[in-house]
């Protein structure tokens, strides 16, 4: 369909758009032709939803550990028809199911870190939780959250609507987060992510809590993109970092600049509607 192509004004804008075709094209191959002959990559899996739109959940999260040299795995949790900004359905994949992937891609590749997204209902988290147990790795779908998966994980990276909901209490800004992350830390003993982007402000402020301090990670607000799936990219390239041996700290800095430059550098396209959707560019 048109409404899916951009469109350029002027032969020089489809020009600068052809080179640069060109120029990432030859990048791909030099790196391809680089790799040859390479026998074992590292793997990472991402247990999340499917996302039609591909801006967010399994297709984010593919995306960016191919663009960071990742093996990407992924069990689906869920189908979600959606366009950015818009949800219109979820439809749950059984339990039963979502297990069963976890432990076939357990038994046949050597995971380096796990990440999960949207699991949609305590049965699920439940599933996963069981199998991930069985790998020998250290509301009722929130309760489910708290008891089953938090104490798995070496990192929770909650935005500020969801630490509110964890917490029941309002994160308004600097200070509260602080005292937000803190009480996260020490109630699920485990390190903490508390990501700021939602506060107002010209730079999208991350805190990490572990073993007692707090380590801020920063970058300018790209302002004018409808961002979409900045949480699971933000994540996946965090489990990417730390599937390739990197430091929890170290892998959150690169994260980060790989997010932002993801938002910067966003693909945008017209609806039929003439609404502007954008997406991150996993480059």
């Amino acid at each position: 369909m048109t409404a899916a192509i951009p469109t350029f004004i002027n032969s020089q804008r489809r020009l600068k758009k052809k080179d640069f075709a060109k120029k990432r094209w030859k990048a791909v191959r030099s790196k391809r032709s680089a790799m040859m002959g390479t026998e074992r990559s590292t793997v990472a899996l991402s247990i999340a939803g499917s996302d039609s739109s591909a801006g967010a959940g399994i297709q984010a999260d593919l995306k960016t550990f191919s663009a960071l040299g990742i093996y990407g795995l992924t069990a689906v949790t869920c189908v979600v028809a959606e366009i950015p900004g818009k949800v219109s359905q979820i439809e749950p994949v059984s339990a039963r199911i979502v297990r069963e992937q976890i432990e076939v891609l357990a038994k046949n590749f050597q995971i380096g870190a796990i990440k999960t997204g949207l699991l949609c209902s305590a049965e699920i988290i439940s599933a996963v939780a069981k199998a991930i147990r069985s790998m020998h790795r250290n509301s009722a779908s929130i309760e489910a959250y708290e008891k089953e998966l938090f104490p798995l994980a070496r990192l929770i990276t909650p935005n500020l609507n969801e630490a509110e909901r964890l917490l029941g209490t309002e994160i308004k800004g600097r200070r509260s987060m602080h005292h937000a992350g803190k009480e996260l830390e020490r109630e699920y003993g485990t390190a903490i992510l508390l990501k700021g982007g939602h506060l107002a402000g010209d730079a999208a402020a991350d805190l990490l809590f572990i073993d007692g301090k707090v380590v801020e990670f920063s970058a300018p607000f790209v302002r004018g993109v409808a961002t979409h799936g900045t949480g699971c990219t933000y994540s996946a390239a965090i489990t990417a970092g730390l599937a390739s041996g990197l430091a929890l700290e170290e892998a959150i800095t690169q994260a980060k600049k790989f997010v932002t430059e993801s938002i910067a550098q966003h693909f945008r396209w017209t609806s039929p509607s003439g609404k502007n959707l954008d997406a991150l560019r996993h480059l």
